[in-house]
């Protein structure tokens, strides 16, 4: 999940693209409730101009991708020859469902590209999973080439469950429902776990809020209203179920090593341990406005859960919480 950030970076740039896009398309939707319009005849022409920019600009990003994460994450690992880890354990599949969030966000922005070239609702859904599933497996591959890490298959099936989300709803819905959302915060530990942390995870906020699994939430956040007759509710009001863990300072076990084989730390007596989360959220996209710039907002505001009051579940025992980020 922590390299897959840099492809919502890369993406964050067309959010503009795909939200004006998205909002065409609804207008028109709803123009045919006055013009008896069936919707499968409203088409946005191909804008071929726009299509081979955005075909560039996924093609050049494959090659570009791998280059950038090569020198940038990579050059201080030794390379190898392809080989598999199995990573299924590690970190009590935090990192896994961080994956899948990434391959669900790249989907649907990759899509809204395609959308403001022009091309068509159902295709632009399918060209935005492929071009996911193709920015995920150059990771693998990379990791694949690494004596740090490993081809995950793991790694792989998440990356197909995020997609997989993104994808059916779009067939089935025409829309996201429930939408798969990340909130994080930074943890203040005691003298020795901050030593652990910072050669974990990084000393700097930036790092610690996109690396630190501690303090990693990740959400299914579903639209009320979507799913029920009641007119009353509030078209933005959603319920989200979270998943986080915490005592994580090691990947399988709460155990370091320098880079002789010597034990260096060595924590048992922390409990790792999951954490389950039911709270209120909000479907920015729900929230009608005119402004390109707030829709964009509301658009990167959506991949986010925002911060609230949530029943949490962990060590076998249920607990108000009242802020969650």
């Amino acid at each position: 999940m922590k390299k897959g950030l840099l492809h919502i970076f890369f993406f964050l740039p067309f959010i503009v693209l795909a939200q004006n896009t998205s909002f065409l398309r609804r207008t028109r939707e709803e123009s045919k409730h006055f013009n008896a319009i069936d919707s499968a005849d409203v088409k946005t022409p191909i804008n071929r101009k726009r299509l081979y920019l955005i075909s560039g600009i996924h093609v050049a990003g494959y090659p570009g991708t791998m280059y950038l994460l090569s020198e940038a994450w990579y050059q201080d690992f030794p390379r190898t020859t392809f080989h598999t880890f199995n990573d299924a354990k590690e970190w009590l599949q935090v990192d896994k469902v961080g994956h899948a969030w990434t391959a669900y966000n790249i989907a649907k922005y990759s899509k809204g590209m395609w959308l403001w070239a022009g091309i068509d609702d159902k295709k632009a859904a399918w060209l935005g999973s492929f071009s996911s599933l193709g920015y995920q497996t150059i990771l693998e591959i990379l990791d694949a080439h690494s004596t740090e890490w490993g081809w995950s298959w793991s790694d792989m099936g998440a990356n197909v469950m995020g997609i997989g989300t993104y994808l059916s709803q779009e067939i089935t819905w025409k829309e996201q429902r429930v939408q798969f959302k990340f909130s994080t915060h930074r943890n203040r530990y005691a003298p020795d776990l901050n030593t652990r942390a910072n050669a974990l995870y990084g000393n700097t906020l930036p790092a610690r809020l996109l690396k630190d699994y501690n303090g990693q939430t990740y959400w299914l956040s579903m639209n009320l209203k979507s799913f029920t007759i009641a007119g009353n509710l509030p078209p933005w009001l959603n319920i989200s179920v979270g998943y986080g863990a915490k005592g994580l300072f090691g990947g399988f076990e709460n155990i370091g090593l320098d880079k002789s084989g010597n034990m260096i730390f060595n924590r048992p007596d922390i409990k790792r341990e999951r954490q389950w989360y039911i709270a209120p959220d909000i479907d920015f996209t729900k929230i009608k406005t005119n402004k390109k710039l707030v829709r964009s907002a509301f658009s990167f505001l959506n991949m986010l859960k925002m911060p609230a009051p949530a029943l949490e579940l962990s060590g076998g025992k249920i607990k108000g919480r009242l802020l969650v980020f």
